[in-house]
């Protein structure tokens, strides 16, 4: 299962949050409307381009006229997300991709086209800022075509639910087993390394990470 345009407008991502009973913060129709336009007055460019790396990627569930590969300096793709919703449960709680600093990130830019800024940004927001856990930033990316300023959603190292370094083994552990409302962890993760072989892009720890969950997963079939 993947999340739907429809399930984000509709609210049931922020639902689900609630009505789970989990102590995070759950960020009202006012604060995302505030965080949102906060970040589209601070836009160092006329144009709005969206930073995916991870499930942005392919499923963005935003309307887009433009996608570009693109490279991104001071941050890298890190399962550095606790989950216990989405793609987990407060029982076996699953992990989930962030931007974490330091390094770099290769992932895709996707343009929205200027008269649909304001609608598009709104599905953007109810998707990824259900509570305060990633931190939307202006990233400058580097693409065959030259440089774009983008919107990505960085990790919030203060936010409970951030997941200090772990090793392999472990976060294959936590993403073989965690399943939630959205679906199974490992689709999330085997979905993502997917789709960036597609697009030419080579994460050895990404790639490495699905290798053990796979064999994992095989290990323990009947």
């Amino acid at each position: 299962m993947s999340l739907t345009r429809e399930q984000i407008q509709s609210g049931w991502v922020q639902r689900m949050a609630r009505e789970a009973g989990h102590p995070m913060k759950v960020l009202s129709d006012e604060e995302l409307a505030k965080s949102r336009h906060d970040m589209l007055a601070r836009a160092p460019s006329p144009e709005v381009w969206v930073f995916g790396y991870g499930s942005l990627i392919w499923n963005p569930a935003f309307h887009f006229v433009e996608r570009r590969v693109g490279t991104i300096h001071g941050h890298h793709r890190r399962f550095c997300l606790w989950t216990t919703l989405g793609r987990g449960s407060p029982d076996c709680p699953g992990l989930m991709l962030g931007l974490d600093r330091g390094g770099s990130c290769r992932g895709v830019v996707l343009r929205i086209a200027p008269d649909q800024v304001e609608a598009e940004t709104d599905v953007l927001w109810r998707r990824e800022m259900v509570s305060n856990a990633y931190v939307p930033t202006w990233v400058r990316a580097a693409t065959e075509k030259g440089d774009v300023w983008a919107i990505a959603f960085t990790i919030n190292r203060g936010h409970d639910r951030y997941a200090e370094k772990m090793s392999e083994e472990q976060a294959a552990d936590i993403i073989a087993r965690a399943v939630g409302r959205v679906g199974p962890c490992r689709d999330y993760l085997l979905n993502t390394v997917d789709h960036l072989d597609r697009l030419g892009i080579h994460d050895r720890s990404m790639k490495r990470l699905a290798d053990k969950v796979r064999r994992q997963l095989a290990g323990a079939a009947p």
